[in-house]
């Protein structure tokens, strides 16, 4: 098998955890297969991928980091034709809820006229905590907030009712004059926490022997509509995800090492910026569909096997928003797999949800925006399940 995984977004990327050391695995799981795992930076300007063309900054969006991703794909299994014909998966977490589809749906076309020898041979994806389609996304935000008392009732009222609960104009939607102040408050609500994780704390300053020069705020450039036409949606600390919670500033610190990016046989061009979670070199998006969901029904209707799960401790693409959007797509849940708890090592690691349609919804508990940094066991265990198109155990038998 080949799993394909993505960054999270168009500046953003995964976040090791702190140290970077080997972790004994709490339980290991049997693999009757090898499960090889191909990991890409893209689009350019993300972590250490670049380009020798100023302009391509200027091109990004959501088709050109697809169409780039493909022609990788093309041109690496061409490279090592060992890969030719394995089953394939891709996987990816937050904006990757649009890139991964994209990407599918780019490879499913691309299969019907290619070459016995150019066929990639997908079998599905999964997505984490996913940006899917701006409407339920943002009032799932609102939702959740106030469901977990982040945001007062009078706040709560203010934005759906303003903001017609985020319906987009071409639905009908009309937003009042107080929307713009309505979600600039909803924002200010996340000022001392994480909202990528409403339960960690936050990083305090480091010490003076630690300390670093903070990094470049960069700018969310693939955002709601709503949310991004306020600058402060974009400055939001970009606070990191993580048990650690200066998880991120240890992150900058090591890639920046030039014995780790030797080691890496990274930046061998040297960049003229340094390394960032988020990258600040990107700064135009010029494509973002308001929704994937048509292209998550195209894909089922295809055969294809798709898990959505999410943390349920993030509030930026919290749980509220991914059942809003898979509502939308009105799905029949499977009579024996409708809503459940799953199990991970005798306690409940979540719940699920399986769909006639060959979509599964899976909760990860107590998890935040980076499921696998949060809850690694219970992912491997996911993945595990996801791989074999299994169900999750139902049960709190020990495996």
């Amino acid at each position: 098998m080949l799993v394909h995984r993505l960054r999270r977004g168009p500046g953003a990327g995964p976040v090791p955890g702190q140290g970077l050391r080997r972790q004994p695995h709490p339980q290991r799981l049997r693999v009757e297969q090898t499960v090889n795992l191909l990991f890409l930076e893209a689009p350019v300007g993300v972590g250490f991928s670049y380009t020798n063309e100023t302009a391509d900054l200027g091109r990004l969006g959501d088709r050109v980091t697809a169409q780039d991703s493909h022609t990788f794909l093309l041109n690496w299994l061409a490279k090592f034709p060992e890969f030719k014909g394995r089953d394939f998966y891709i996987a990816g977490e937050s904006y990757a809820g649009h890139y991964v589809p994209q990407l599918a749906d780019l490879i499913y076309e691309g299969n019907k006229a290619a070459g016995r020898g150019r066929i990639i041979n997908l079998k599905g994806f999964m997505i984490g905590n996913a940006v899917l389609n701006d409407e339920t996304d943002q009032l799932g935000m609102v939702e959740y907030a106030w469901s977990h008392a982040i945001i007062s009732d009078e706040l709560h009222s203010a934005v759906t009712r303003e903001c017609d609960s985020f319906k987009e104009e071409a639905d009908g939607g009309r937003p009042g004059k107080g929307c713009s102040s309505a979600v600039r408050a909803f924002m200010a609500a996340f000022d001392d926490i994480d909202i990528y994780s409403i339960y960690t704390p936050t990083c305090l300053s480091p010490s003076a022997d630690d300390a670093s020069p903070a990094p470049r705020p960069s700018r969310l450039v693939a955002a709601p509509r709503l949310f991004s036409q306020h600058e402060a949606w974009h400055m939001m600390r970009r606070a990191p995800a993580g048990y650690d919670p200066c998880t991120e500033a240890y992150v900058s610190r090591y890639f920046n090492r030039q014995d780790v990016q030797r080691a890496l046989h990274a930046n061998r061009t040297g960049l003229k910026y340094p390394y960032s979670p988020c990258s600040a070199v990107i700064s135009k998006w010029n494509d973002s569909p308001p929704t994937v969901l048509p292209v998550l029904k195209k894909l089922m209707a295809a055969g294809l096997r798709i898990w959505v799960y999410s943390g349920d401790t993030d509030g930026r693409v919290p749980v509220t928003s991914t059942r809003y959007s898979v509502n939308a797509m009105k799905l029949r849940a499977r009579a024996r797999g409708g809503w459940r708890a799953w199990f991970y090592r005798q306690q409940v690691g979540g719940w699920a949800v399986e769909y006639e349609e060959g979509l599964t919804l899976v909760t990860v508990r107590g998890a935040g925006h980076q499921v696998p940094l949060f809850a690694p066991g219970r992912s491997l265990a996911m993945l595990y399940h996801f791989l074999r198109g299994q169900p999750l155990p139902p049960a709190s038998t020990p495996r």
